[in-house]
């Protein structure tokens, strides 16, 4: 064996003793056996004998999971009348946003004509002294009288879309009126017979 230390190294490695083996020959060599890999320890699986186990749950858990199945229904309920409510909501957002931009630039003589039709209403509700029907229907009818003075084409477009849904609920009430009159004037065997069920 030999051991070299001091000069030989240059530098700070001059203070670390270093050992250098020398080959002694071709006659002292000794043959290694194989290394098997399940040998080492290192490269070796160790035997399964954990298994995973769910962890049981506690009081906390066990209530939040009741008070979840209590307020699915609710949740579900909140849901569906948030799906039917936000179109409306968005619909009365828009005619706002529209409105508030209208106001904003409004036409030449909005305003006095607008203060016009607010006046007719007032006056409606004086005039209508003593009744809650006239109260209801005067200043109604001055309003919509005014407003139709200064704007004829849209008077005419709502008269004729109102004057029709009035026709059609007129013949409605008819109808049933007269149902009503048949069943009342004819006995029940006469009317089993005509074929004819009140």
């Amino acid at each position: 064996m030999l051991k070299v230390t001091g000069s030989a190294m240059p530098g700070a490695l001059r203070f670390l003793p270093v050992v250098v083996f020398a080959d002694a020959g071709e006659a002292e060599k000794e043959v290694p056996a194989p290394l098997n890999r399940d040998d080492l320890s290192l490269y070796a699986t160790p035997p399964q004998t954990s298994r995973y186990a769910e962890p049981e749950a506690g009081q906390l858990e066990e209530s939040v999971a009741t008070i979840r199945k209590l307020v699915e229904p609710y949740a579900a309920w909140c849901q569906d009348s948030y799906g039917r409510i936000k179109p409306r909501v968005q619909r009365v957002v828009r005619f706002g946003s529209d409105t508030y931009a209208y106001l904003k630039d409004p036409p030449k003589d909005f305003y006095p004509r607008a203060g016009v039709i607010g006046f007719t209403g007032v006056l409606g509700l004086f005039l209508a002294r003593g009744s809650r029907v006239k109260r209801l229907l005067y200043p109604a009818g001055l309003m919509t009288l005014s407003a139709s003075l200064y704007y004829p084409e849209k008077a005419a477009n709502v008269a004729k879309s109102t004057g029709d849904s009035v026709y059609d609920w007129a013949v409605q009430s008819y109808a049933a009126v007269e149902k009503i009159t048949e069943c009342s004037v004819m006995s029940k065997p006469v009317a089993y017979l005509s074929g004819k069920m009140c």
